[in-house]
């Protein structure tokens, strides 16, 4: 997320399954991305946040576009978000061409939206190729959290789900939530701006393994 963490990165002997490359934080680098992260110790999950949903830079949807497809080469993974998909297509098309597997994302900052609200958004997903569902929403209050965990135990939705909460119980959730089958666990390498994440170093103290 910052020109400092993609250094520590790099140097890591003990890296996580996978890092996020978060294009609308390092815009600002991307001539020097290219060599940089071939020099990464672990593979790629690229993404270039909407700014309704936490991105950075205020960047519009064909800067967005063109910084994903530029870095798509060195790819395993593509994050898209569900509101951007629509404008997208074309872009999750040629990552499905080149094995780059597709999440596609929804970032609720204020809220946990309903059980029915969070089906009809995976099933949406589905539609536009998600092998993976992310989800991560406020989780301020037991009651938000509890329908987080009863989505990912959800048996019936035909796609992967990572979900996460952000908040007060946003750190419980992240562990609560892998033991529970999320499919990615995101984790900062350091500290963070992000309520309730916690690190990769707290995550394996706790003995539970880190896909992110």
């Amino acid at each position: 997320m910052s020109p400092a963490e993609l250094d520590f990165a790099i140097r890591m002997r003990k890296p996580p399954d996978f890092f996020e490359l978060r294009l609308d934080r390092l815009v600002r680098l991307v001539d020097r991305l290219e060599n940089k992260i071939s020099k990464l110790p672990a593979p790629l999950i690229i993404t270039a946040r909407h700014p309704m949903e936490g991105g950075a830079n205020r960047l519009s949807a064909p800067q967005r576009q063109n910084l994903l497809a530029r870095f798509l080469f060195g790819a395993r993974y593509i994050d898209v978000e569900l509101r951007s998909a629509p404008v997208f297509q074309s872009l999750l098309r040629l990552a499905g061409k080149q094995n780059v597997r597709r999440i596609i994302s929804v970032h609720c900052l204020k809220s946990t939206p309903t059980p029915n609200q969070l089906r009809d958004k995976a099933r949406a997903a589905k539609t536009y190729g998600a092998d993976i569902f992310k989800l991560a929403t406020r989780t301020d209050v037991p009651a938000q959290l509890t329908r987080l965990i009863d989505f990912v135990a959800t048996k019936d939705l035909d796609v992967a789900v990572s979900a996460m909460g952000i908040g007060k119980l946003g750190a419980a959730s992240r562990v609560l939530l892998a033991c529970c089958g999320s499919a990615l666990v995101y984790v900062s390498l350091g500290r963070t701006d992000i309520e309730g994440q916690i690190s990769l170093e707290q995550l394996r103290a706790l003995g539970i393994a880190s896909p992110h």
